[in-house]
């Protein structure tokens, strides 16, 4: 009899003992058993999918973005420490390095959940059916164990994205054996580890499918795949590919070296895993995301909708994410029913430029750009401005208005025009308001209003991967192996054909075969497509540009917003320095907790901690 189980990434009760390298995490299997023996837990069907359900428990929550007492690296502190977004909750990761002590966003805990899949994988075995009693078949549990495997894999990938080396645990250690130690693994190591368990386990995870709203939060074959490639694709990077020197003397306590030096045929192996995955996803499992008005593709509603659903686009999600704090806190004071009113998140003046003109080329490069003045009818070709809007904001791409709220702009539903410069409805004189002149739209329901019958909030999923970033890192990789190759502007133009804005290869076809030239395409388009997403904190580090100038990459220097002391129009649209950021090598790289180096005689600290 076929048994189709719903396994939800539901967020159980995670254990609140210490964490440690040695025996600490170790622990966390005899609370989860209640006292009960490991063969009487995994003879009990209830108890076998309830542990392997607190397997699920370490899959980060890209739509968790503060919280700034509960927060850890398993949810999305990312953007907000980077060139994208400024939150007033966290200044001390930004305006000063981060050291050992303070790991607030750490994620070595998910060796507890490690832990966990090592048991269930020792332990878990078909649990024949007897009258009318529960059971588990051999086909379900093939599934779970595909699954458990699969997560240890990606908690093994989410540790080494972080802090880079780290200990491989793929056995079920004795936490009673006192003299327990672990040491790094090398990045090769690591790498080929996680690579092998991926490969396998692809071939026994299922397809992505629609259809079946109970698998929906589950890993795919395509899942498999495109984390596969992408753990490829670190492993190719100048951090973990002989680019960060500092980090070429680290040695185990034995002498052993955990860094390789540079080897440029890395670059060629990511390719083949991207490649394969591409292949997959372009045979009938993925597609970019597309909404049509009256027949006719609609880029704006094509970029909205992307995160308002699941569908084609969508590798990997969590679906049990509550989007309540982003719809009702991230909004103008003048907003009826406003909570803690713009009082998160704000956009940096340096991710605004990014943005392109409706042109398809960059405020630098296009004719249509000024900062001159505010505009007048018909002088908006995008048709997304009301005439008087400050001319920086006219003009430009879809993506741009579907991410930043402007001042003048008019809110969703209630149809109320934001001011926030200085006596304006939404302006400085409290304490929450716009610290930059701008607050993120993006991931927002435009559905949701606080006042009448309108919902407070609308569910919706929280992506992790979606198939365009895989298309640029594709294009990136193509370009890193051959820069003469078709599909680099193929790939890239094909996620700007869906933005909206014109092709590259019709305006820019100077810059083929270019390698520098590409990879600064590919690199601008990766950052306003995948804005606050949680993704470029790790991509300036690896491609190691995060000690560049602000607006080069760069992670520290002079942030900027605009003039929010101003009360004349004309002195609010300037730049503004908000803040100064520090930056240092060391943080190429996340500190493993000072607390886990001291409880170990074979841990070993990341360079310049």
């Amino acid at each position: 009899m076929k048994r189709t189980v719903f396994f939800p990434v539901v967020l159980l009760s995670l254990l609140l003992t210490a964490v440690s390298c040695n025996t600490g995490f170790l622990d966390v299997s005899k609370e989860l058993a209640e006292e009960r023996d490991l063969e009487q837990v995994f003879s009990t069907p209830a108890d076998v999918r309830r542990w392997h359900r607190n397997i699920y428990s370490g899959i980060p929550n890209p739509a968790q973005y503060w919280d700034h007492n509960n927060f850890t690296g398993l949810h999305n502190p990312w953007n907000r420490m980077t060139d994208e977004v400024k939150i007033r909750q966290v200044v001390d990761f930004n305006l000063a390095p981060y050291n050992a002590a303070h790991t607030r966003f750490r994620r070595w805990q998910l060796y507890q959940q490690i832990r966990q899949a090592n048991v269930f994988l020792s332990n878990a075995r078909e649990i024949p059916r007897e009258g009318l009693a529960d059971f588990i078949s051999k086909e379900e549990i093939d599934e779970l164990i595909a699954q458990a495997r699969f997560l240890r894999a990606y908690y093994h990938y989410l540790l080494f994205e972080l802090y880079g080396p780290i200990p491989i645990m793929d056995y079920v250690a004795d936490p009673e054996d006192k003299g327990l130690d672990f040491a790094r693994n090398s990045v090769d190591e690591v790498v080929e580890f996680v690579y092998n368990e991926l490969t396998a386990v692809a071939e026994q995870l299922k397809d992505p499918d629609l259809s079946n709203q109970q698998q929906l939060a589950v890993p795919t074959k395509g899942t498999a795949l495109a984390v596969r490639a992408r753990l490829l694709v670190y492993a190719a990077s100048p951090l973990f590919n002989g680019g960060y020197q500092e980090a070429l003397n680290v040695t185990n306590t034995d002498g052993k070296r955990l860094f390789p030096d540079a080897d440029p045929s890395k670059w060629e192996r990511a390719l083949q895993a991207l490649q394969e995955f591409i292949d997959y996803a372009e045979s009938g499992h993925y597609a970019l995301h597309q909404e049509y008005t009256n027949g006719v593709a609609d880029p704006h509603k094509s970029i909205y909708e992307l995160f308002m659903k699941y569908n084609r686009e969508v590798i990997f999600a969590r679906s049990d994410v509550d989007w309540a704090p982003v719809d009702q806190q991230i909004r103008p004071r003048v907003v009826q029913g406003a909570s803690n009113p713009t009082g998160t998140f704000h956009v940096l003046q340096e991710l605004v430029d990014d943005y392109f003109m409706m042109d398809g080329f960059s405020i630098g490069e296009s004719p249509l750009y000024s900062e001159s003045g505010l505009s007048v009818e018909g002088e908006d070709l995008s048709g997304q401005t009301e005439p008087g809007t400050f001319r920086m904001y006219i003009n430009r791409e879809p993506r741009f208005y579907q991410m930043v709220f402007y001042n003048g702009r008019k809110w969703h539903v209630g149809n109320e025009q934001v001011w926030f410069q200085k006596g304006g409805n939404s302006d400085n004189s409290q304490q929450d308001h716009a610290l930059t002149g701008y607050i993120p739209y993006k991931f927002i329901s435009r559905r949701v209003y606080a006042a009448g019958s309108h919902p407070r909030s609308e569910y919706r999923p929280a992506i992790i991967h979606r198939l365009a970033e895989f298309y640029l890192l594709y294009a990136e990789v193509l370009n890193e192996v051959n820069p003469a190759d078709s599909r680099i502007i193929r790939y890239v133009d094909l996620v700007r054909e869906r933005a909206g804005i014109p092709l590259l290869i019709d305006i820019k076809p100077e810059i083929i075969g270019n390698q520098a030239l590409q990879r600064e395409a590919i690199r601008s388009e990766m950052r306003v497509e995948l804005a606050m997403e949680g993704q470029r904190y790790f991509d300036v580090r690896r491609w190691m540009i995060a000690e560049n100038d602000p607006g080069e990459g760069g992670q520290g220097g002079a942030f900027h917003g605009m003039n929010m002391n101003a009360a004349d129009l004309s002195e609010f649209y300037k730049r503004t320095k908000l803040e100064d950021r520090a930056w240092d090598r060391a943080m190429y790289l996340y500190p493993i907790p000072l607390s886990e180096i001291q409880k170990s005689r074979l841990l070993v600290q990341n360079p310049l901690y």
